[in-house]
């Protein structure tokens, strides 16, 4: 196994890893919308937290070797089912390649967030 971080997405806020590798698949932890250089939420809107979320992602996804297009699996979490039309909007931009996912609606996000996002995917 490989521990993946890097200072291009937060830092972990608890006992866990940005992302783990094992056999060739990347595992990330969810990423929520914190900016990494300031340690804020960004924005209020949940375009603008799904865009940092992705970023967020990216970060780790590259820190990894690998990419938005090698995504097999994602699982998406929304503070309001209201949001999803306007998350697929963003979600759709990064994730091309279509790969499955489970999208469900939780009560609270930490940081009262509008969104987070944890990736499964291949490394080549």
């Amino acid at each position: 196994m490989k521990v993946v971080y890097t200072d291009k997405a937060p830092a972990a806020i608890g006992p866990y890893s940005q992302a783990m590798i094992l056999n060739g698949v990347l595992f990330t932890s969810g990423q929520i919308p914190v900016d990494p250089a300031t340690g804020e939420i960004a924005g209020d809107t949940i375009e603008v937290q799904a865009e940092q979320v992705m970023k967020n992602l990216g970060a780790v996804l590259a820190e990894a070797g690998t990419s938005f297009e090698n995504a097999v699996k994602t699982t998406c979490f929304l503070a309001d089912m209201g949001d999803f039309a306007k998350f697929n909007e963003i979600y759709a931009k990064y994730f091309v390649n279509k790969p499955a996912r489970s999208c469900v609606a939780v009560k609270t996000l930490p940081k009262n967030v509008l969104c987070e996002v944890e990736v499964i995917a291949a490394v080549e």
